[in-house]
């Protein structure tokens, strides 16, 4: 018996030892992987250590990458070990399909697999690629793709009585939307689109390249667009307060002239639309490419195998949850309510008076 017992615990320490060889002879590298997940019931992408009330993407994702065996578990308490970054912060129910994080770990044999293995279904690993040791998503990246989708009757003017289900969108409306998206195209001041930053705050500039709502369609009876925005960067909320305040300016409730006053210094409300349909959709690495790219040892960032994928994981858990979510909450529809309490004119009636008291 004793021998018996003895031969289990050699086999269990020989078994621990062949774990330690495997790790060891598995050395870390960087790399980065191609997520995609629902945002809902989730408190943004990053994760906050210590604080397990509000759960985030990242407390999944470390979870599963340490119960998979590519971190040692020290690295999930403290991030900076595996030299982790996430390409961009998605806020509180933002979803995505194209999401990148850079980090070091050990290259374990079917890791996509073993790492899918330990996330929930609406959290996904698509792909994974070698990058050079001095690699950081945020910071080598040069552009993001969003797309917002939403019920068309948003765009609705106020004084019209709108059945939400049978609403759908005329060509003049949409060509009026994307007029006044195509106006956001450039460099421009948007302290106004974000808190905390005033209006001389020089990282306030942002550069947009491109903006627009695509063609609606129907699902499940509601008529929905997507609108796309493509930006070097953008602040909290940003994306959000700009298609709020497009909304406000096509349903009747503030006049054009506000585009330009919000980038001017004084202080102008602008509405936030609901966080629900909003989906990182795509990151760009073009300068990285071109250095690295076709260099013989990495490959480049682009994702094309994983396209197929990345679009039926969209069909699967983003789309319906937005459709779902909106027809059960009715986000938008509340949300457009709220739209009558904002002051969409006080801060131009106040230089008025400035300038009267001034003559």
């Amino acid at each position: 018996e004793e021998n018996g017992h003895q031969n289990k615990r050699l086999k269990s320490d020989a078994d621990e030892d062949d774990a330690e060889d495997q790790n060891k002879k598995s050395p870390k590298r960087k790399i980065v992987l191609l997520m995609a997940y629902s945002g809902k019931g989730y408190h943004g992408m990053q994760r906050n250590v210590g604080s397990s009330q509000f759960k985030t993407i990242e407390d999944d994702l470390v979870s599963a990458l340490v119960q998979s065996g590519c971190i040692p578990e020290n690295h999930g308490e403290d991030m900076k070990k595996m030299s982790f970054q996430r390409c961009a912060r998605t806020d509180k129910g933002v979803s995505a399909a194209g999401q990148i994080v850079s980090l070091k770990v050990r290259l374990i044999d079917d890791i996509l697999e073993k790492i899918n293995n330990h996330l929930p279904s609406h959290i996904r690993i698509l792909g994974l690629k070698r990058v050079t040791g001095g690699f950081n998503s945020k910071n080598k990246c040069d552009a993001r793709t969003y797309s917002y989708m939403l019920p068309t009757f948003a765009f609705a003017h106020k004084d019209h009585d709108v059945q939400e289900e049978l609403y759908r969108l005329d060509r003049e409306t949409l060509e009026r939307v994307n007029k006044l998206l195509a106006c956001y195209k450039g460099t421009h001041n948007f302290h106004n689109f974000t808190s905390q930053k005033g209006p001389r705050d020089p990282s306030a500039k942002r550069y947009i390249m491109e903006m627009y709502c695509g063609e609606p369609f129907v699902r499940e009876n509601m008529e929905f667009a997507v609108i796309k925005v493509k930006g070097q960067s953008f602040m909290m909320h940003q994306i959000r307060k700009m298609i709020g305040l497009v909304i406000a300016i096509v349903k009747g409730y503030a006049a054009e002239s506000i585009l330009e006053r919000s980038w001017g210094e004084e202080k102008v409300d602008v509405p936030k639309a609901p966080g629900l349909g909003l989906v990182l959709e795509k990151v760009h690495f073009e300068k990285y490419n071109r250095r690295f790219g076709n260099d013989g040892l990495h490959e480049p960032l682009e994702w094309t195998e994983e396209e197929e994928k990345i679009a039926v994981f969209k069909e699967q858990y983003i789309y319906p949850t937005i459709i779902n979510t909106e027809r059960e909450e009715k986000s938008m529809s509340n949300w457009l309510n709220t739209l009558p309490i904002h002051d969409f004119n006080s801060s131009a009636a106040e230089m008025q008076d400035n300038n009267k008291n001034s003559k």
